[in-house]
C-alpha cells in the first residue's frame, strides 16, 4: 500500500489515518513500559472476534471510559461501573468482554507484582529477544503464553490475541518484506 510513495504491510488500511500512524510509528515497536503493556493486552482483548481496526478507532473512547487505563482504579471497578461501561456507546460493549477486562487487569497486576514487572513475566517466555516473521497468526511463544495467562484466570487471551499483542508492544517483528519499515533480524 502507498502514501508518500511509502509502501506499508498489506493490512495497514491506507484510508484511515489513525491507523496509518499505528503501523508507521508504534506497531512492532519496542515499548515496554508498565502502563502501555497493560493498555494494549486490555485493548487487544476487546479485539477478540472483531479487527484491531476496529478496536484501534475507539481506543480514545476507551482511555476516556477506562480512566486513562489506571489499573488501581479499574481492580475496583463495581457494578456501577460496569453498567456504565455497558452502556457506553463509544466503546466495545460486549459484556464478557467487559467483565474479563476487569478480572484480567487485577491478574495482570498479581503478576506485576509477582515478577516486579509485567515485561519481567514476558522475558521469562522471550528471555529478553526480539522475534522476527511474518505471516503468522501464532507460535510456540504466543501458545505458551496464553495458556500460562489462562492457567491465571484470565479471558479473552488465546494465542491469536497474545501474538498480536506481543506485534503490538515489539517482541515480535513482523513488518512486511516490502514494506518501508522492514527491517532484517539483527
Amino acid at each position: 500500500m502507498k502514501t508518500n510513495e511509502k509502501v506499508r504491510c498489506k493490512w495497514c488500511n491506507m484510508k484511515n489515518p489513525l491507523y496509518i500512524e499505528y503501523h508507521d510509528s508504534e506497531w512492532c515497536v519496542p515499548r515496554f513500559d508498565e502502563q502501555y503493556l497493560y493498555e494494549m493486552l486490555i485493548l487487544e482483548s476487546f479485539q477478540a472476534g472483531l479487527s484491531w481496526e476496529c478496536v484501534l478507532n475507539k481506543r480514545e473512547a476507551f482511555r476516556k471510559a477506562y480512566d486513562n487505563f489506571d489499573i488501581d482504579k479499574i481492580c475496583i471497578y463495581g457494578e456501577d461501573k460496569f453498567s456504565e461501561l455497558i452502556s457506553n456507546e463509544r466503546i466495545i460493549r460486549n459484556k464478557l468482554k467487559i467483565k474479563a477486562s476487569i478480572s484480567n487487569s487485577k491478574i495482570f497486576r498479581e503478576i506485576s507484582r509477582e515478577y516486579g514487572g509485567f515485561y519481567n513475566y514476558l522475558s521469562t517466555f522471550t528471555k529478553g529477544e526480539t522475534l522476527y516473521e511474518t505471516g503468522k497468526t501464532t507460535n510456540t511463544l504466543s501458545d505458551s503464553i496464553s495458556a500460562d495467562l489462562k492457567k491465571r484466570g484470565m479471558t479473552f487471551v488465546g494465542s491469536t490475541i497474545i501474538y498480536s499483542y506481543l506485534q503490538a508492544i515489539g517482541v515480535i517483528y513482523s513488518h512486511d518484506k516490502d514494506c518501508f519499515l522492514y527491517n532484517e533480524q539483527k
